[in-house]
Order: C-alpha cells, then structure tokens, then sequence
C-alpha cells in the first residue's frame, strides 16, 4: 500500500460518522426535498423494492434510504445495508490493475498471455495479442460469459436464473481455462469495446498471479482496510437486503469468489461512499490512472480503465458505471472537476432498472447544481425557434455558452425521451441535429431511421437504416427493420 493511499485512509476515517450518520449532512432544504421526491417516486415504480442514494460533495457527504431490504419483512435500508454492486466490481479489480501498472509490476501494454500457463495462440488477432489494458477498457474480443448462452437455449425462462446460479456456483477455473483455449477473436483487441465477464475474471486471475496472493486477499489489504470497508467476502448476514426480479421474485445472492473480479463484490451504502471518496482523489496515481481514457475520446465515447468516460453538457468530465447481478442494480456516478459523486444500490434488477439508476442519478445532479445554463439557454432558442432549427439554435447558443457540449448519446436519448413522451416530430428533429454532429456515428442514422419509420416515412427510414448498415454492418436492429419495412440489406 503506498504512503499516500496510507494518508488518505488517515484523513478519511474522519468522514465515517457522516458518511454512517446519513442525515446529518448540511443541505439545503429544497434540494433535500428534491432529492426525497426523486426516491420515493423510484421505489413506487413497478417493480422496484428499495434503495440506498450516497452523494459526496465537496467532502460533504449524505445518505437517503427509500423502500425496504425485503417484500415480506418491510425495513427501510440503512448505511449499513449490504448491496450486491454487479458489474462496478470491474473498476476495483482495474483499480488492483492500475495499482499494480504504478509499482511497476506489469505494464498495460504487457501480453496477457506473458502471465498464463501455456501457449493460448487463439488469444491474438492476425499477430495482434489481448494486452493487459484491453482486458480493462472492454475491447479483449473475449466472449462475455463462460459458458456461454448456446449452453443455456434449452432451459426454460422460469429455471435460467436458478440454472445460472448454480453452474457458477460449480464452474472450476479449470474449465474457464479450457474454454479459454477455445475462443476465437472476431477482430484484432482493443478496436470495439463490448462486455466480458470472461474479460474481468482472466483480470482477476492474473492479478492473483502478479500479486501470488488471492484476490479476496488483495481487495482486502489494497482496498478494503485501508479504506475502512467492511470485507466484501464476509458472509452474508441480517444486514444484507434481499434482491427480486421484475416480478417480484427473490432472487438467488450472486457470492461467488471466483466471479469476485467480474461482479460479485456486495458493500454497503456507507462503504461504497469511501470507495466514491477515494476515486474522486485524484492525487492518487492509480486513481487518476484508472480514469484515463484507454480507448477513444470523451467527445464521442470513451473507456478509461473499466469507466466510461465522457463529458457533460457543460464540458465537465463524467466517468460512470452501472452493474446488476440476479437480484440487484447498481450505479456509480464521478465528476472530479465538481468534486461530487453519487452512488445508487437498489435490491431489484430487471433489464431498465440500471438505465432507471442512471436517470435518477442525473436528476439529482440538477437538484444538487440546478440545470447547466448552456442547456436552459438551448432550450429557451429551441422553443423560440422551432426544433426544425436545432442546428441554428446550437449555434446561437454556442456564443454565449462556448462550454455547450452535446455528446452523441446525450442527443440521442434527448430524442428518444422526446419520442416516448409523444413529442415524435421533435424527435425527428433531435435526431436530425445528432446526425449533423456525428455524421460518422452508424447509431445516430438507426435512431433518426427509427423515427421516420414511427412517423410514417419508410423511404426516408429505408435509406438511413442503410446508411446506418453501411458504418456497421453489425447493426442487426437495423437489419430486423428492415425486414419489417419490405426491404433487405444493400449489399
């Protein structure tokens, strides 16, 4: 453990009774009134059964509680509740990583192939081999999940989750490692960025390897104590909240050591804002590493080491990540330049409730800061000028806001919400500006394809579908509407 995470975990046990004492925080009325609006009106949804918000804020920091830890016992979670976190359990494993790159252990540029038993000529692409750094920035090319879904396509909807359970209860890592041997990479590593369990779990491994420690062992002495967080692989006790599917069913714990790497890390509220405070200081040089984008650019879409990394409306940077595991969805939200962040655990999972998180997340950032004035001034030309004038009004708007920033999946679900609000014609419009700004995004043709098909346009839908198909022939929505529409792919 360096000398300076050594001094920051000093300075941070003094937070602890406010990061446990979650209403002793100093805020303001309204903006606590917003923020208690904005939970409840979360947990009341369908579905949804309780959750934990953390904010920090400037070193302030504040806990609110919403719902219950189980249906059949109703109890308001507390900061000692125990979530599942999913997926936001990558960013420590990359957090071990960055570590490791800063004591000069490895280098992210090392072949991984360097730290495993064997040859594994499968794990380069035409001569290019997975690096270290693309096993953390998403672009390895390796599947998502040992086994993977062919292995499951004859089990019942009903019995998947309990399947699912308990193969990773009983998968060895001597099977992973088969498996691993079998993989063929679609495309040289470090070019797309998708999803990979199998990504973080061959992480983790080799981080035991580098370490010759177990990575429960090394989350506890790098992370856990020096941070003062309860162990992540404690057993579960009475304070852990129980997870539910959309349905409502109780859903199996996703516990699992050998997944820790990948998603099965649980903390409590109070214990996720220590780790939120530590990644806001980037002072520390692993922090800082892990938040340097290591694939793209934060103009259109960018992945640092696990976070996405983005920027603002106002031009403030943004890393963010979301998980969900059987039972649970989580999100953590980090803006350095405002020394805030937020972290969201909820105890029910469905496939919207970590977008659900997301919006909730940014709702509260404008209860916290108010809207950006770049975006109450863009709306203000908007409604003067027509949505037909989008562009115009960007430009208008961009002389006295030079800061307006609008990234490519930011108009992209401004259209979208525009479309689900009933609002189709603006939409279109949206859609059109999105296009005008990243005319080299395939996404941005398949949404504004999308909204002409709704609008009753199929010629024009037609035509951007294929556009969309040209950039990414990958792109089997658009492929599916076309099918719908009468038409084939151009070839």
């Amino acid at each position: 453990m360096t000398d300076k995470l050594v001094l920051f975990a000093a300075s941070l046990l003094a937070l602890i009774p406010s990061l446990v004492l979650a209403q002793s925080g100093p805020e303001a009325a309204a903006t606590d009134a917003a923020i208690r609006r904005l939970g409840t009106a979360f947990v009341q949804a369908p579905g949804h059964v309780g959750l934990s918000v953390g904010i920090i804020r400037h070193g302030q920091t504040r806990l609110y509680h919403f719902g219950s830890t189980r249906k059949d016992q109703p109890q308001t979670p507390t900061a000692q509740t125990v979530y599942e976190i999913g997926s936001i359990s990558k960013t420590f494993t990359s957090l071990l990583l960055a570590q490791a790159v800063v004591e000069k252990r490895v280098r992210l540029t090392d072949d991984i192939r360097q730290y495993l038993d064997g040859d594994y000529p499968n794990l380069a692409y035409e001569g290019k081999p997975i690096q270290l750094v693309h096993l953390a920035n998403t672009t390895s090319g390796l599947p998502d999940n040992f086994p993977g879904p062919e292995a499951f396509k004859e089990v019942p909807a009903d019995s998947l989750v309990p399947v699912l359970a308990r193969t990773a209860a009983t998968y060895t890592r001597q099977q992973f490692f088969r498996e691993l041997a079998l993989v063929k990479l679609p495309m040289e590593p470090g070019q797309q960025p998708r999803h990979s369990n199998v990504a973080a779990k061959l992480l983790g491994y080799i981080l035991e390897r580098v370490y010759q420690q177990p990575l429960s062992q090394l989350l506890k002495s790098r992370l856990e104590q020096p941070l003062a967080m309860q162990p992540s692989t404690a057993a579960p006790t009475a304070l852990a909240a129980s997870g539910y599917n959309d349905r409502g069913l109780p859903m199996p714990p996703y516990t699992e050591a050998d997944v820790l790497s990948a998603g099965a890390l649980r903390y409590s509220p109070a214990d996720m804002l220590r780790y939120v405070a530590y990644q806001l200081d980037e002072t520390q040089a692993a922090v800082a590493l892990s938040h340097q984008p290591a694939w793209g650019t934060p103009t259109t879409q960018a992945i640092g080491l696990n976070w996405t990394v983005s920027k603002t409306v106002d031009s403030k940077r943004r890393l963010r990540h979301s998980g969900g595991t059987f039972g649970f969805a989580s999100f953590c939200d980090l803006y350095p330049d405002q020394a805030t962040g937020l972290v969201l655990l909820a105890n029910e999972s469905d496939p919207a409730t970590q977008d659900a998180l997301q919006t909730l997340s940014e709702q509260i950032l404008v209860a916290l800061y108010g809207e950006p004035a770049a975006l109450t001034a863009l709306r203000a030309a908007l409604h003067q000028r027509g949505y037909a004038q989008a562009p115009a009004a960007v430009r208008q708007v961009r002389r006295t806001h030079p800061e307006l920033f609008l990234a490519e999946d930011y108009v992209n679900n401004w259209g979208y919400t525009l479309a689900r609000a009933g609002n189709l014609p603006q939409a279109l419009e949206i859609f059109k500006l999105n296009v005008r700004l990243y005319p080299a995004g395939w996404n941005t043709y398949d949404s504004l394809a999308e909204a002409y098909a709704l609008l009753g346009n199929p010629k024009a839908a037609i035509a951007n579908y294929h556009h969309s198909l040209a950039l990414n022939p990958a792109n089997q929505n658009a492929r599916d509407w076309l099918a719908k529409l009468g038409a084939t792919p151009a070839r």
